[in-house]
């Protein structure tokens, strides 16, 4: 590989970042229309994230997905090399700052282990790998929670994300899908990814 995760994670992020605030918001308008690629079963439990710096932004996505009867978590950071802990949420619930500044529910919120987890990514390819930003606590995060639970990893992304590929590693952790404003890739049924436009 002649790019370094961290060059091709530097070039995707400065293409999310070029993005107008307007386009980011058609994007994640277009990814709640749409909604998720497979029937969700009642009583799912979906974690999104809270957007930071130009992630696309999953809550209009959430919010759908809440009226279709999902139970709604949201990520914790406890520390750097162990899982994320997910607490339940509500869209109208006030959070609070975690230690690396992102919102995330009060300690006092109910713990679940999701079904679905939404994941913020920096770059990604047509095999299912992400380059998320350094740390690791989404790959170690499936591979801690995946001991018990199959869970449905999501990626959501700007179409601008893409990137040829990503020079995964033997923990990298690959999604079973990407769903970005123009695209639904499916990772789960083949080498290579089938994408459906629309």
């Amino acid at each position: 590989m002649t790019n370094t995760k961290a060059e091709l994670r530097a070039k995707a992020l400065a293409a999310r970042d070029a993005l107008s605030e307007k386009k980011r918001s058609a994007a994640a308008a277009k990814l709640a229309k749409r909604g998720l690629p497979f029937d969700l079963l009642p009583g799912s439990i979906v974690s999104g994230y809270s957007p930071i710096r130009s992630e696309i932004d999953p809550m209009p996505l959430l919010k759908r997905l809440a009226e279709q009867g999902a139970k709604l978590a949201l990520p914790c950071v406890t520390a750097r090399g162990q899982s994320l802990v997910f607490r339940v949420f509500h869209p109208t619930d006030r959070l609070m700052l975690g230690p690396l500044g992102i919102p995330e529910p009060s300690p006092a919120a109910e713990e679940v282990i999701p079904d679905i987890m939404l994941t913020p990514l920096a770059a990604f390819d047509r095999l299912g790998h992400r380059i998320g930003y350094g740390a690791g606590h989404y790959d170690f995060t499936f591979a801690h929670l995946r001991k018990t639970k199959n869970i449905v990893g999501i990626g959501l992304a700007f179409a601008a994300q893409e990137i040829k590929a990503v020079p995964a590693l033997s923990h990298d952790v690959a999604l079973d899908y990407v769903l970005t404003e123009s695209d639904v890739f499916d990772f789960r049924s083949s080498e290579v990814a089938h994408s459906l436009r629309g």
